[in-house]
């Protein structure tokens, strides 16, 4: 039957849910134009169907072409309420009672769906509570299904999940505001920062040996504040964004491009995937960096008064005892390293995620190779842009912690009476000809290690994403360029305390850093990139 030069199929009311009758409507062409022979002009494709949904005149808004995909998919994606009344009109041939019999027969089937869809939920929590381990049956159903919290469904019948540390930690940096993580970090440190000034030890100097006055105050320590309260936040902020936009944005961008069938679940089952990592990482940062440092560094010391380490705000009342307590400086190190040993889990982690997206997009990419379609490049070249432009600079906030790390460890076994100082009587040494003098008791410098382990975990990071993700051809001088740039921070961060200038190397590589910071492409903007991708 023809309505207004269309193929019109007429409803039947046959009782089948959405996803069916919609692959027989889209496979005979119900709606599509005729030939002269009276014979619709092929199926619907996604593009196609998308392109005429949005040239309904009423359909200001017009329609997305992830969710005209999202119908041709095995999924239990139905459809809603406003978008049942445009497939009506494209089913309906643009006849307002074609229309309105398409729109109560679509409205049916998607009754259908969506009470077969319950059915199976309330099948699988069943049988999942009459399992020891529900998330080993709960993780998929069908054809790549999640079995997740519905919200049509009543509290009695809702699925139950097992903890999970690694969707609970991709979930602080893939939700939520951008804000959240670098103030909540930032806020930790200014409490810090005010219980120091309570304690008496935010500014503190002493002499080593009758020697020069060495200022060790809280305030003082680069390692507690400068990172805590600029390169953190700043890390977690960019890591945030680049894994906030991959999966809400860029996936589904690269996917919908691709053509790829692959579900909205992908990214979490890559996630969720590598438990042990997560754990790991969480009983290294909290019993080791946490709860073993703490004990070994600071809490013997004070009970024992040993002088393995050098004295800073942490440890001043084993030579100062009239200045705070024992047990008070023992409460506050507590605090303290327990929000450091917190933080330093959320910069792995965000670590770990920028790896997994990497993977994840590698993964994608493999599998649209074979489609050539300037839509996809484009796609890629956008997706791929933004993500290397975050990486590159969550990659230098990740050295300039470990370099705020060394720099607080070696200035303290110099002679210098402030790091100030230690920084120009270095470049003097250079430019006039002074000495710098170390200081020759030998204290064990723990920092050191932890900084030198950030930096290779940085750089690994850095590399593998680039290598994976990173800009096509055409743009291989901007990869060049950040990678010069994270190479430059790494030579200014071995060169700490080695000889005298390092201060100078160490200025100019902070420079370069922070102009990367402000622009990721280093002075290396095309105009194509310009015009397919948002570089601001």
């Amino acid at each position: 039957m023809i309505k207004n030069g269309k193929f019109f199929v007429q409803p039947d009311a046959g009782g089948r849910d959405f996803k069916v009758l919609f692959k027989n409507l889209t496979a005979a062409g119900a709606g599509r134009p005729v030939d002269e022979n009276g014979f619709p002009k092929g199926p619907w494709t996604a593009d196609l169907l998308a392109e005429a949904i949005s040239l309904i005149d009423a359909n200001r808004a017009g329609i997305e072409l992830r969710t005209v995909q999202l119908w041709f998919q095995d999924n239990d994606k139905g459809i809603s309420p406003e978008n049942i009344r445009w497939l009506a009109r494209i089913f309906g041939c643009d006849d307002p009672k074609a229309t309105s019999a398409w729109q109560a027969e679509l409205s049916a089937s998607q009754r259908q769906l969506v009470a077969q869809r319950r059915e199976r939920q309330k099948s699988f929590v069943s049988s999942a509570s009459e399992a020891s381990n529900l998330e080993e049956i709960a993780v998929e159903v069908g054809d790549g299904i999640v079995i997740e919290a519905d919200d049509d469904l009543p509290d009695d019948i809702q699925p139950k999940r097992r903890f999970s540390l690694a969707r609970t930690s991709e979930a602080i940096f893939g939700g939520g505001s951008f804000l959240d993580l670098p103030v909540s970090v930032f806020a930790g440190a200014a409490v810090l920062g005010f219980m120091s000034v309570f304690l008496g030890v935010h500014s503190i100097t002493y002499a080593e040996n009758n020697g020069p006055l060495k200022q060790v105050g809280f305030f003082w320590a680069p390692n507690w504040t400068l990172l805590f309260m600029v390169f953190l936040p700043l890390f977690l902020g960019f890591c945030h964004e680049v894994i906030a936009f991959w999966k809400n944005e860029g996936r589904d961008l690269l996917v919908a491009a691709s053509g790829s069938t692959e579900g909205n679940n992908g990214w979490l089952k890559k996630v969720e995937a590598s438990p042990l990592t997560y754990w790991s990482v969480f009983l290294v940062c909290i019993g080791f960096a946490g709860l073993f440092q703490w004990v070994s560094v600071r809490l013997l010391p004070l009970i024992d008064g040993s002088r393995d380490y050098a004295i800073d705000w942490g440890s001043i009342g084993i030579i100062r005892p009239e200045l705070t307590s024992v047990m008070a400086q023992a409460f506050f190190t507590g605090i303290a390293y327990l929000y450091m040993c917190l933080c330093f889990y959320l910069f792995f982690v965000g670590l770990i995620l920028l790896y997994t997206l990497a993977y994840d997009y590698r993964d994608i990419k493999r599998q649209s190779e074979r489609v050539d379609d300037d839509n996809l490049s484009d796609a890629i070249l956008g997706v791929s842009a933004k993500i290397s432009r975050g990486v590159f600079r969550c990659a230098i906030s990740g050295i300039l912690i470990a370099i705020c790390m060394k720099l607080q460890s070696v200035y303290l076994v110099t002679d210098s009476s402030n790091i100030i100082s230690w920084f120009v009587n270095d470049f003097l040494a250079v430019t006039v000809g002074n000495d710098t003098i170390f200081s020759s008791k030998d204290f064990s410098t723990p920092n050191q290690y932890t900084s030198m382990l950030i930096v290779m975990v940085t750089v690994f990071t850095f590399a593998y994403v680039i290598s994976q993700v990173g800009l096509v051809r055409q743009f291989g001088s901007v990869r060049i360029k950040m990678a010069g740039c994270i190479l430059s921070l790494v030579i200014a961060y071995t060169a700490i305390g080695m000889f005298d200038g390092f201060s100078i190397i160490l200025g100019l590589s902070i420079l370069l850093a922070a102009y990367g910071l402000f622009d990721p492409w280093l002075g290396s903007r095309s105009g194509i990139m310009e015009r397919r991708v948002d570089v601001s």
